[in-house]
């Protein structure tokens, strides 16, 4: 079968046969991974591939199947964590506090893909694909964290609106990328808040900006990867479809979240005291009316 100007050339002819790198990947067994390359299913480094004969380098090609990322590399590692209240988010603490290394002494060579600060607790990746994990910390690529924010006292409609739209600090113009109330009373607000920064403690300081402290503060999602119902210092490996996720919203392209881990619903944070302590509430709720939908669609 000749190739056509859209259709992959193979760069290394002493590689692997792409049918066998997609079994060994888990894809599907190697006589139907021949039926998606023939099917034009298969891509490698974004190009299409239809020659049973094509081999590529699993450590140099990337390649998708009906348009998912497939994870080749057998030695890379994807971990989620669910960081508890005083654990730095470190692999090597030079003040010798609690850090993420006596969670994930199994895996070598694992790091953390940005940080929560000391109080904040909830969902922190780790791996040793450094290519992905600087996609998904910086910025510019555009990969939004959710949150959930217990603040001091009962915040407003207003002063959504006024996070949604951009307030000034000191290192800059900042908004969320949508926030709604969840719960509120007269004296602290259950908010969830989606940013793509990376910045420096940046949903307190923003909570900070418009008089209303956190008290409490769990990052719920990642990207596309859930917390879900992982208890405080539990670690899991991600699972392909989580994996493949990332890697989409890592290029900039819209990824489904991939189904929650089994268990039981999430729980909200815990109601803090005026001292931020938590009372040990089994809901989490502040007492009174129910927060309005104030989400940027």
């Amino acid at each position: 079968m000749a190739y056509d100007p859209e259709v992959y050339e193979p760069r290394d002819p002493e590689g692997i046969r792409l049918q066998k790198v997609l079994a060994n990947a888990g894809v599907a067994s190697r006589r139907v991974c021949e039926e998606f390359i023939i099917e034009g299913r298969v891509k490698v480094n974004g190009v299409k591939v239809t020659e049973l004969g094509t081999r590529i380098d699993p450590a140099k090609d990337s390649v998708t199947v009906n348009g998912q990322p497939i994870q080749l590399d057998a030695s890379r590692v994807y971990l989620a964590i669910n960081k508890p209240e005083g654990v730095v988010s470190s692999m090597n603490d030079e003040m010798g506090r609690k850090d993420l290394t006596d969670f994930v002494k199994r895996y070598d060579r694992v790091f953390n893909v940005g940080r929560l600060d000391l109080e904040t607790t909830g969902l922190l990746l780790l791996t040793n694909d450094g290519d992905l994990a600087h996609k998904l910390a910086h910025p510019s690529f555009g990969v939004e964290k959710l949150y959930w924010a217990h603040v001091q006292g009962e915040i407003t409609p207003q002063t959504l609106n006024k996070l949604l739209k951009g307030i000034e600090l000191e290192d800059g113009l900042i908004a969320a990328d949508k926030i709604r109330l969840l719960d509120a009373a007269s004296d602290q607000s259950l908010v969830e808040i989606v940013l793509h920064s990376g910045k420096n403690r940046i949903v307190r300081r923003m909570f900070e900006a418009v008089g209303h402290p956190v008290v409490g503060l769990v990052r719920r999602s990642f990207g596309p990867i859930q917390l879900g119902s992982m208890k405080q210092g539990q670690v899991r490996e991600l699972n392909k479809m989580e994996i493949s996720a990332l890697m989409k919203v890592a290029e900039g392209k819209p990824a489904k979240t991939p189904r929650p881990v089994a268990g039981k619903a999430p729980q909200r944070p815990q109601r803090a005291t005026k001292n931020g302590r938590p009372t040990g509430s089994s809901t989490g709720r502040p007492e009174g009316k129910r927060g309005k939908d104030s989400r940027n669609r």
